[in-house]
This record gives structure tokens, sequence and C-alpha cells, in this order.
């Protein structure tokens, strides 16, 4: 059994911001692969269904994200999961918008929720880095992530839930390589055979083979005068 979280905030105060990419990529999954309805449990929002061989709980915390861990420790616990077998959807500020890297245990960074989640569960558990970029200002970073996203950002968006939803069941049975391209195959789709350089064009006509030189007559006056007469 695997455990996804995603990390946001409750309501719909929140449903639209940078900060809740997490939900939203969870909500995404959900609703692609048949999971039962949401439900209220652990302090959060909880469903489950199956992702190829494994069976998945999927949980958004509603506890705000500071407080995260504290759901997700009572899940792990009810479960009688470890952290390995726990995978966290979030957003990131030091990667690009459209960029996704997956990471195996490590720092939180200053991330308020994997904050909570290390003081709850420990540093060990695997996360789904999602890239939302940086305001530029660390000052400005609060209401950066509290803001929804543009509309400039909707396709990338777009692009990179559905390759969350694409890439779930990889992700479920521990091949995060695949999963990474399934994100990618819908960010930088390959390009059609429409697109390809078109081939030289092959000549209408073969050209015809040039005449042979004249050879050049080396004659003197005097023979060829004399040549007339014989």
């Amino acid at each position: 059994m695997k455990l996804f979280v995603g990390l946001g905030n409750p309501g719909p105060k929140y449903a639209g911001n940078r900060h809740n990419i997490g939900f939203m990529a969870l909500d995404r999954i959900a609703k692609d692969h048949g999971f039962a309805p949401w439900r209220g449990k652990f302090q959060g929002a909880v469903t489950e269904g199956r992702l190829g061989r494994e069976k998945v709980i999927l949980l958004k915390p509603e506890t705000f994200m500071n407080l995260s861990g504290q759901s997700v420790g009572e899940a792990m616990r009810f479960y009688k999961l470890t952290p390995d077998d726990i995978t966290v959807f979030h957003d990131e500020l030091d990667l690009a918008p459209g960029k996704c890297r997956v990471k195996q245990a490590g720092g939180h960074a200053g991330h308020n929720g994997l904050r909570s989640l290390h003081a709850h569960i420990g540093p060990d558990y695997a996360r789904v880095r999602l890239g939302i970029g940086h305001p530029g200002n660390k000052n400005a970073v609060s209401s950066y992530v509290l803001r929804d996203f543009a509309k400039a950002d909707q396709d990338w968006l777009e692009d990179v839930l559905r390759g969350c939803s694409d890439g779930a069941v990889d992700l479920a049975e521990g091949d995060s390589g695949k999963f990474m391209n399934a994100i990618g195959r819908r960010v930088n789709p390959p390009r059609s055979s429409a697109t390809q350089p078109k081939p030289e064009p092959t000549p209408s006509a073969t050209p015809a083979p040039e005449k042979p030189a004249t050879p050049e007559d080396t004659r003197s006056p005097l023979q060829k005068l004399m040549d007339k007469f014989t």
C-alpha cells in the first residue's frame, strides 16, 4: 500500500493558489483513475483506489499547510506504513514553472508543509517537486504562493497535472523515471511527422549528356590548302 499526499490549504479561497498545486495533482489522479469519492478522515480528505498493482491512499491534509504533518502522521500510523511508503506532491519555488523533479528524502528547504512533515514523520519520504517559479524577492514569496495561478500559467499547469495522472501508475510501482517521462511527454510533446524537414526534391528529368568537345585543328595554313586538292 502507498500513501500519496498533496499539500495545500483547504477551502475555495485557496483552491487556485500556487501553494495548492499538490491538491490539484491528487484531484486529477483521483478523477482520471476512478478513485472512490473523497471523505473526511485524518484531519483531511481521503480517497482510495488502485494504481496498477498497488492499492493507493490519496490524502489532502485540511489542517492548513504549516500543520500538514499532523494529518500525514495520523494516516501513516493508522495504515501501519513507513515514510518509504509515502510520496508528497508539493509546490517548489526553486524549479521553473512546468518543471518537475522526484526526490527521495532530504531537507525541507524552508517549505512550511515539508517542515511540518519532518517534525511528525521524519525526512525519509519521497517528494514530487512541482515547479512554480520564484518571484525573485524572498520578501514576496508568501504573497506569491498564496495567489492564484495566472491565466498565462494555465496551459503548462494543465500539462503538468495531466502528466502526473498519466505517470501515477509508474510512480506507485516505484518507477520514477517513467513517471518523469510521462510528464515530459505532456509538457514537451515530441514533434509530429508533419513537422519533419522535407526531403530534397528529385530532379524531374535527367540532364542531357554534354557533347564531346571538337578536337583543335593544329594543321598549318599550307597543309590545309594542300589537303583541299588531295
